[in-house]
């Protein structure tokens, strides 16, 4: 056990007050706004940080903000694989998935992870539904044609990997208007009731843009993006974004996440927000104060 030393400054009542009265404005700015959650790293395998992130959702709901969580598992899969000997393999950040991996991630997202999700929210007092992209026609998907990064006329093959199609939001707005807050599995399906595995930060930057979100916020393992000397960049345009990706500052599996969070920023999503997933509640620290935990991305 470490001894933690006592918080020197216990906050007086005056204090809390004031810090209440802070979060007014943005809660009068949001009433009745969309905000789509990509729920992902250390916030998600921490059981303190689970358990914050919860609670979060479950006090936006309450004071008529509307969250919808998409969800990734990229840790979960690895673990299942290795508990069935098989080795997970990345092309460009993206999963190889072949048959007997698409049903791994089947269960572990669509089952066992968004489960968990439910439960915690539920147990913080609120109502979670969890939905696949199946759920409702939620999310058409065909095989994603990944072009090799080395040699541009050649085609990787990466299996049931996803790209999506349509995304149809019916079922999410219904479960929004009668007080449920959504839990998405990024699994599409295809014409012919395939099942494709789809980058979750894809999934949520789409999603944003379909629901007109206010916000997209992705939750993250780093507390931003970071430019080459490990300094955090705390507002990006699209320009400059473009430049990040040509100078190889972003690189690997911020690729998706960054390239998804423009798409959403230029297609009329107000602002993203790529946070840090390790800092206890950071999902009302962002949305309900001044402060800027991490990288706000804006189309222009």
């Amino acid at each position: 056990m470490t001894d933690q030393a006592p918080d020197p400054s216990p906050i007086s009542p005056r204090q809390k007050a004031d810090i209440l009265a802070q979060a007014l404005p943005y809660i009068r700015k949001f009433h009745g706004k969309t905000m789509v959650i990509k729920y992902g790293g250390n916030a998600m395998t921490d059981p303190e940080l689970q358990a914050d992130f919860a609670e979060d959702v479950v006090l936006l709901k309450l004071v008529g903000i509307n969250p919808v969580v998409v969800h990734g598992g990229g840790p979960q899969i690895e673990n299942a694989l290795n508990r069935l000997g098989k080795k997970g393999e990345f092309i460009q950040g993206m999963r190889v998935t072949d048959a007997e991996t698409m049903e791994v991630v089947e269960w572990v997202l669509g089952g066992e992870v968004q489960q968990d999700i439910v439960g915690l929210i539920n147990q913080a007092g609120g109502k979670a539904v969890g939905l696949t992209g199946r759920d409702g026609g939620l999310i058409r998907a065909q095989k994603l044609k990944m072009v090799d990064s080395q040699d541009p006329s050649k085609e990787v093959d990466v299996g049931q990997v996803g790209d999506i199609v349509s995304i149809d939001p019916s079922v999410v707005k219904a479960l929004q208007d009668d007080a449920f807050i959504p839990v998405i599995s990024p699994i599409g399906f295809g014409v012919h009731n395939e099942s494709y595995n789809i980058n979750a930060d894809v999934v949520a930057a789409r999603l944003a843009t379909v629901l007109k979100a206010e916000k997209l916020i992705m939750l993250t393992n780093i507390s931003g993006v970071l430019n080459k000397a490990g300094e955090l960049l705390t507002d990006l345009t699209a320009r400059r974004i473009d430049e990040l990706f040509a100078d190889g500052t972003i690189s690997g599996g911020m690729l998706p996440k960054i390239s998804g969070a423009l798409d959403a920023a230029k297609s009329g999503v107000n602002s993203v927000h790529i946070v840090d997933g390790r800092v206890p509640h950071v999902l009302l620290l962002e949305i309900l104060t001044d402060q800027a935990f991490g990288t706000m991305i804006r189309s222009h």
